[in-house]
């Protein structure tokens, strides 16, 4: 690592531990030639993930998109937003941890179906008849059917 200070190009690491959110490694490091101290950050690189639309279209993932869906699924229910963004953050965990760059709609539209059932289930039928775009009434009932015997 190359000293701000003196420009030498070799520098010890003093001190290293995690910071924001274990997301990123601060180090404290010492110039070998003018033995000035300096901070680096290091961060993970992550590959980009690109969501494939049901119409063919291509877009960028958006964590924030996400969370901001659940958010209006969960509206005026008592689902804490620490709950939605943790749920954000695992799927683009899960996400990131495949090998596959591109990414359906439907895939992720599945994954966060699967974590609402889990925490309200109004929310959960709500994403879903967005997602899902139910039809009628029927289709609606049907879902909430299989709610239901889940039980």
């Amino acid at each position: 690592m190359k000293c701000p200070f003196c420009g030498y190009p070799e520098s010890k690491v003093i001190d290293s531990r995690p910071a924001e959110e274990r997301a990123t490694i601060r180090r404290r490091r010492e110039c070998l030639s003018c033995q000035k101290r300096f901070t680096t950050y290091e961060i993970i690189e992550r590959m980009p993930l690109v969501v494939v639309k049901r119409d063919g279209s291509r877009q960028s993932f958006d964590r924030m998109k996400l969370i901001n869906g659940m958010i209006r699924a969960c509206e005026k229910r008592p689902v804490p937003l620490s709950v939605l963004e943790q749920i954000g953050d695992d799927i683009e965990q899960e996400l990131q941890g495949k090998l596959e760059r591109e990414i359906s709609s439907v895939d992720i539209g599945e994954m966060v179906m699967a974590r609402l059932k889990d925490v309200d289930e109004v929310a959960y039928v709500r994403f879903a008849s967005v997602y899902r775009s139910f039809k009628d009434i029927n289709t609606f009932m049907e879902e909430l059917t299989k709610l239901l015997t889940e039980k």
